[in-house]
């Protein structure tokens, strides 16, 4: 069976996090996706621990997979050269992850690859941007999250900003916010022919997230404070527990589920004070001390079968074992060809007809520089001497 995105070849020049998640969700829907890498090493998540086989780390091995590798010295002119085959000639995406100004120095920027292929479908993913006082500027998740203002909106009333466990910047303004653009921006080349450039900013698509928590600045106000708001931790009926083992999530926002978790938990009383501001502190120390009394699993058999969005907080290491995760197949085991038998993160993308696969394992660095070079016409002798000269490896 066909998959959804068979046809689109992509050229991915990214390292490290937000390019290869944004690679990934296209190869695992049957993108044809060519990783770019150094000769010297290749992309720097390889060597991040655990390394598991090979000097390829396990966190490389998932996000990589379902792709291939070619190593190219890209600031060799010959380098550049194959490069700009593959980019004229086989791809309709191009995906890189450098600062403002890098591709330009290469001379394989969006306006030069345009030239050689019209249709190109040109991403960009960057922390702030393509233009702006802050494009040339250095950054990590952490500061995306600062400037755009998610990280002061994370955190207890009172205390520090906290970082989130995930990399929201990274994955979400960047890899994801990247896939879905160029998703966007390849129906716009199938319809039409024509190409683009595709700027993406992990600041700007964390700053989009925000968008129930700007209402009053939107109109004039000033922001809220941390754990001011509803889904902040401001109210006992949507907050975090700590429990005799661990910590337990209660969710209960709406009344119909706030009022059966005070009957399940014989405080009826409280059924009626779920937003009134004076009974708060009441409720906190109520709660505090009721969800002490239990384990996670003792409270699920309280709450397993009702309705009170109350639920337990799993460590990493719990979430594979995990019904619901289990029987999405969100951890899934596959036969890899080069670790054997692995459980892997699975597919997020349920589709009825043309669901995505795991076909193959990540590449080792280079794995497939001559499958590629012979591609380009290149000859047995000729791909002797590109890796020869260290232009290719």
């Amino acid at each position: 069976m066909a998959l959804p995105l068979e046809g689109m070849h992509v050229l991915d020049l990214t390292r490290l996090l937000p390019g290869p998640y944004c690679t990934m969700l296209l190869a695992d829907m049957g993108a044809d996706v060519i990783k770019v890498e150094d000769t010297a090493g290749g992309d720097y998540l390889r060597l991040n621990p655990p390394v598991v086989s090979s000097g390829m780390s396990i966190h490389f091995h998932v996000l990589n997979r379902n792709k291939r590798s070619i190593a190219l010295d890209l600031k060799r002119k010959e380098g550049r050269e194959l490069l700009m085959e593959l980019a004229g000639g086989w791809a309709n995406v191009l995906v890189e992850q450098f600062r403002p100004g890098v591709m330009e120095r290469l001379e394989l920027d969006y306006d030069t690859v345009k030239e050689a292929n019209p249709g190109i479908v040109y991403c960009s993913i960057t922390g702030y941007g393509q233009d702006g006082p802050y494009r040339d500027i250095a950054g990590h998740d952490i500061n995306y999250l600062g400037y755009a203002g998610v990280l002061g909106a994370t955190g207890p009333a009172g205390g520090a900003p906290m970082l989130s466990g995930v990399q929201i910047a990274d994955l979400g303004g960047g890899g994801m916010f990247g896939a879905l653009s160029i998703l966007m921006a390849y129906t716009h080349l199938l319809q039409t022919g024509q190409g683009q450039h595709v700027d993406v900013s992990m600041m700007d698509g964390s700053l989009s997230w925000l968008t129930i928590n700007t209402g009053d600045v939107l109109i004039g106000g000033p922001g809220p404070a941390r754990g001011s708001q509803l889904l902040w931790g401001a109210t006992p009926c949507y907050n975090v527990y700590e429990c005799a083992d661990g910590y337990m999530a209660v969710g209960a926002i709406e009344a119909k589920f706030w009022v059966r978790m005070c009957e399940l938990l014989g405080r009826p009383e409280y059924a009626d004070e779920q937003f009134t501001f004076e009974k708060f502190d009441e409720m906190f120390a109520w709660l505090r001390e009721a969800f002490k009394e239990k384990t996670r699993d003792e409270w699920m058999e309280l709450f397993g079968c009702e309705d009170t969005c109350v639920s337990p907080i799993l460590d990493l290491d719990e979430v594979p074992n995990n019904p619901q995760v289990a029987h999405r197949q969100m951890f899934t085991e596959v036969d890899d060809e080069k670790l054997g038998r692995m459980k892997t993160i699975g597919i997020p993308f349920k589709f009825s007809e043309t669901p995505g696969e795991i076909r193959t394992s990540a590449p080792s660095l280079g794995e497939h520089t001559d499958e590629v070079l012979k591609m380009l016409g290149c000859s047995v002798d000729e791909i002797a001497r590109l890796k020869a000269d260290g232009i290719a490896c």
